[in-house]
């Protein structure tokens, strides 16, 4: 069965169609045109002037809908990625923090079996931790925080091809044939939760340490050593070019004058927004699955208020908290939410943009200043309809 999405504002790789219309054909794209005629025989779907945009693409995820990932069942996955999926995540990386390896391993398991579904939305596990520094350790679960172990690390590697990314402080003794694993597995490794100097920052990238976690959250800025000053971690990563960084765009856990300089410097192919959301996001939970952790002001803080813990924000939040609050331009928002993503965690051949061949990912922001999200459409499937 055809669908047509006409009368909208659509966004490719080459800029805003005016009038466009995409065509999907069960999970595909399989045409883009400048052109908003009916086609016989489609199912239309009018977008009303609407912003039609790659749907998002969420690297870095904790839970939603009242559940968490790190409790590994079924269940728990699918209530906060559907929960996610109403505010335009298509695509989603499901986040465990520090954890056991048992823990681990049911979310492996768990994982992998959705993975394996049809038209799934999962691509992958993210592991963020236990390999932190512990000074750094924010919200992370202290007991479970430790230096790398191969004997950890590369049986799980070894056994669970999901696992697409797993983040780490490279200061810590080991750090670099943990990297050198990751990258030989295919799973990206990231710099998190770190106090890594200039020189611990370049040797981790020549490694493969290619993207960093939650930029400017968990990462000192420049050290002072006695008169001298020293770069940070935030400099180090800017200074290295290749990077890619990663921004939990809420408005909240980073100034939004801090998100357009990073967008300015980094520019929109190598930064990436993410939620970092904990299970209260995209529900009406008021208590976290981690006790220590409570909900105030809008965001995730740990009980005593000595740390940000992760967001409840969604993925729409991060495209009006860009344009709205950083003055960004909406098309790079958008791209900064699928393309960049897709890009960094090597799915762009099938995601990320809207073109000819790609799966149909697609959602719609409302065309006024409110940026309100009417539409969402994962794998040829309509999720969400407010047209």
């Amino acid at each position: 069965m055809l669908k047509q999405i006409h009368n909208g504002k659509v966004l490719t790789p080459q800029g805003w169609l005016e009038n466009g219309s995409v065509i999907v054909k069960d999970n595909k794209i399989v045409e883009i045109k400048n052109d908003s005629t009916p086609l016989e025989g489609a199912e239309l779907i009018d977008a009303k002037g609407a912003h039609v945009v790659p749907g998002g693409i969420e690297m870095h995820v904790h839970g939603g809908g009242g559940r968490d990932f790190m409790e590994g069942t079924e269940e728990a996955f699918r209530v906060a990625v559907d929960a996610h999926a109403w505010y335009g995540t298509t695509s989603i990386y499901p986040t465990l923090s520090s954890s056991t390896v048992p823990m681990i391993e049911a979310a492996c398991e768990t994982c992998e079996k959705m993975m394996n579904e049809p038209n799934s939305p999962i691509l992958g596990l993210h592991l963020e931790g236990p390999y932190f520094n512990m000074k750094m350790a924010g919200a992370q679960i202290p007991e479970w925080i430790k230096a790398p172990v191969a004997e950890e690390y590369e049986p799980l590697l070894e056994k669970y091809s999901c696992i697409k990314r797993w983040d780490n402080a490279p200061e810590l003794e080991g750090s670099l044939p943990f990297i050198k694993c990751c990258v030989e597995h295919g799973c990206l490794p990231s710099i998190g939760h770190t106090r890594a100097k200039y020189d611990e920052v370049k040797a981790a990238n020549e490694a493969g340490m290619t993207h960093a976690t939650h930029f400017y959250n968990a990462m000192p800025v420049v050290y002072k050593n006695r008169e001298f000053k020293e770069a940070g971690t935030v400099e180090s990563i800017l200074a290295e070019q290749n990077m890619t960084v990663e921004m939990i765009a809420d408005g909240i856990h980073v100034p939004p004058v801090m998100l357009r300089m990073v967008y300015q410097i980094k520019g929109v192919e190598k930064t990436a927004l993410i939620t970092d959301a904990l299970a209260g996001a995209a529900s009406n939970e008021t208590t976290a699955f981690d006790p220590r952790v409570i909900y105030e002001d809008g965001v995730c803080k740990l009980a005593d208020r000595s740390a940000l813990a992760g967001s409840i924000a969604t993925m729409d939040r991060l495209v009006r908290t860009s344009v709205q609050q950083a003055g960004i331009p909406l098309a790079d928002a958008c791209r900064m939410i699928s393309e960049t993503p897709a890009r960094i965690m090597g799915v762009l051949d099938r995601k990320g943009t809207l073109e000819t061949g790609k799966d149909a990912d697609i959602i719609m922001f409302s065309n006024d200043e409110e940026l309100n999200l009417l539409f969402v459409m994962q794998m040829g499937n309509v999720v969400r309809n407010e047209l």
